[in-house]
């Protein structure tokens, strides 16, 4: 879809540049596990964990009980933090994307269907960056680096083009996560009902 309110870039290094989104085949895409009750997000852990007890991308729902927690922390960090920069989320809990995409993701997703969304589309008050898994930062080291797009497009004017950046943002970090806080992105898609999918309502938290 052609949006019609898409920002134009200032920075050269910024056309073309998408988000992904990965879903594993037997989940429904744009979801996050921490926007339903307690109650219904552990319920709907234990179910994945049972139904899929050799898949990886299922094992953080295993250990629920501490999952939960840490992300909670992470993305009350994220969000008092976007709000810090001049964000403005519209929701508590992300939904989680990649910069450009990442093939170590897809496979851990078991090459189920991706999601791609031009960056020119969301509102730069309503995406956030990190470099590399942001839980996994947060639990390392009780701080985020999170970056504004206006931040992680200036990171980008030392190098002759998007590949370079990334080829040496992966040395450190093996992709670039995106926070998208703006869901009427996805809503106002004209594809959004063919998006929906079937299957649990597990997402990429």
């Amino acid at each position: 879809m052609k949006g019609t309110n898409e920002w134009k870039p200032e920075s050269a290094l910024a056309e073309g540049l998408f988000l992904v989104h990965y879903c594993h085949p037997r989940c429904k895409p744009f979801q996050n596990i921490l926007r339903l009750p307690k109650e219904e997000a552990f319920a709907l852990a234990e179910k994945l964990a049972r139904e899929n007890p050799e898949d990886a991308a299922f094992g953080r729902f295993a250990d629920f009980a501490n999952y939960y927690p840490r992300r909670l922390e992470t993305d009350a960090f994220l969000y008092e933090n976007f709000l810090r920069l001049g964000g403005k989320p519209r929701e508590r809990h992300p939904l989680s994307f990649v910069l450009q995409g990442s093939g170590y993701l897809e496979n851990w997703f078991e090459n189920g269907p991706s999601y791609r969304i031009r960056l020119s589309e969301i509102p730069p008050d309503g995406v956030s960056f990190t470099l590399g898994d942001s839980c996994a930062q947060y639990e390392r080291t009780g701080a985020i680096r999170q970056l504004t797009l206006e931040q992680l497009l200036a990171r980008m004017e030392g190098f002759p083009n998007v590949e370079a950046f990334l080829e040496e943002a992966a040395k450190p970090y093996s992709y670039i996560e995106a926070q998208l806080w703006d869901g009427a992105v996805i809503e106002s898609r004209l594809y959004f009902e063919e998006w929906r999918g079937n299957g649990n309502e597990c997402g990429n938290d």
